[in-house]
């Protein structure tokens, strides 16, 4: 055999073991992007277990105790959480990742309330005066220890990444001023239509949003989160238009709501803890 043979021998097998290792590169990869169960299984299973609706589901309770007493189900599924990495993440659909975040966000709060429930009456007592709980860097998510406010401000927030104001109705902060936690997990598949049933519920709930003739009460949510609703609408009361139904059940109250017309109001914030009440 000519040497010229074995040297065109060689550099096709070079080629070949080349073009295999690129092909197992791309396969590990697809596996790895693979490897996020999108359907949240164990988040939706503890919902589906732990959460009840009360108030003919405008609002819903948690049953932290439950959850202490077998937190495996939360423990496996902020496993899973803190397992996803940057790359994985952006190669998640934009659908995937809000859902994600908002997931992670609601299971990182429950479990922090975890760390000192029973014995606390709100999710405010796990901070400070100088250092509020959602400023604490305690979990993790994408390679980095981050803090509630980074999730929820810094990327679900972010802006030109999803600007969807319905997420101030799937973001739960564990208070009973706050829209209800749903008994499942997001899924992106189905993530339109959750959010657009989690803003109904919320303002179906008259103690924390309601219209008559002279105002338009809402949470303040709608106060906090302002700058949000009037980017999408132009002002509170025009992205409330739509949602008159909810607001009131009087025909001129409700077409003062869907003309944006009625003066709003932002109503007080409850921080009491949304723990299942049993009763006695």
């Amino acid at each position: 055999m000519c040497g010229g043979c074995t040297s065109l021998r060689r550099g096709c097998y070079s080629a070949v073991l080349g073009c295999a290792l690129t092909l197992a590169a791309a396969f590990a990869a697809t596996v790895a992007y693979a490897a996020f169960d999108h359907n949240h299984a164990k988040l939706d299973n503890l919902l589906g277990q732990h959460v009840v609706w009360i108030d003919d589901g405008h609002a819903s309770q948690v049953d932290y105790a439950a959850i202490k007493r077998d937190p495996s189900l939360l423990r496996d599924y902020l496993s899973e959480v803190a397992a996803v990495t940057s790359e994985e993440y952006r190669g998640f659909t934009k659908s995937q990742q809000l859902a994600f975040l908002i997931n992670a966000y609601n299971a990182y709060t429950i479990d922090f309330v975890l760390t000192k429930y029973p014995d606390i009456e709100s999710i405010k007592e796990l901070g400070s005066l100088f250092n509020r709980p959602w400023r604490k860097r305690l979990f993790p998510l994408l390679g980095e220890k981050r803090s509630l406010d980074e999730i929820e401000h810094g990327m679900i927030r972010k802006p030109g990444d999803f600007d969807e104001p319905r997420i101030h109705m799937a973001v739960n902060c564990a208070a009973v001023g706050c829209p209800a936690l749903r008994d499942e997990a997001y899924i992106a598949e189905q993530l339109d239509m959750q959010l657009e049933d989690s803003v109904r519920r919320f303002l179906s709930d008259s103690s924390r949003n309601r219209a008559d003739e002279k105002f338009l009460s809402v949470s303040k949510i709608f106060d906090w989160y302002a700058d949000d609703f009037k980017q999408q609408a132009g002002s509170v009361a025009r992205w409330l238009a739509p949602y008159a139904e909810q607001l009131s059940s009087d025909a001129r109250v409700k077409a003062a709501v869907a003309n944006a017309s009625l003066r709003v109001r932002y109503l007080r914030y409850d921080w009491a803890l949304n723990d299942r009440q049993i009763p006695g």
